[in-house]
């Protein structure tokens, strides 16, 4: 049950890579407001990180049976630490860089869309390799 719950939260990573990388191509702005509201509040600052290592543990607990599992579980293991990591950074301090670092990052969004594409893709050929070649 563990198991199938978490290679569902790899598929939800995956469509929302996908609809992440889509939105900065097809849909700019969009893109823009939903990137420049991240680590605004302390809840958003706590709700990104809870999401960030429920996504890295679900890579962990699926990637023995997903292709490429251990690129997989590597992912997992930086989510789940950097996640960690910035719950121990006060939360001003999260939002203060990201006011700083998010509207350079901005600048790249078309790249930003079709890395989050080829991220979705992949995790998505991950799951579905094992499911095909069986």
């Amino acid at each position: 049950m563990i198991a199938t719950g978490a290679l569902a939260i790899v598929v939800t990573a995956a469509l929302y890579l996908l609809a992440l990388g889509g939105s900065a191509l097809v849909r700019p702005a969009v893109a823009r407001r939903f990137l420049s509201g991240h680590a605004t509040t302390q809840p958003l600052h706590f709700l990104e990180l809870a999401l960030r290592i429920v996504a890295g543990a679900a890579f962990v607990v699926s990637a023995p049976r997903l292709a490429l599992g251990d690129a997989v579980a590597v992912l997992g293991w930086v989510l789940v630490g950097t996640s960690l990591v910035l719950a121990l950074v006060p939360w001003r301090l999260h939002q203060r860089f990201a006011a700083w670092s998010v509207p350079q990052a901005l600048e790249y969004l078309p790249l930003i869309g079709v890395a989050s594409l080829a991220g979705g893709l992949g995790l998505i050929a991950a799951v579905v390799l094992p499911l095909v070649t069986a």
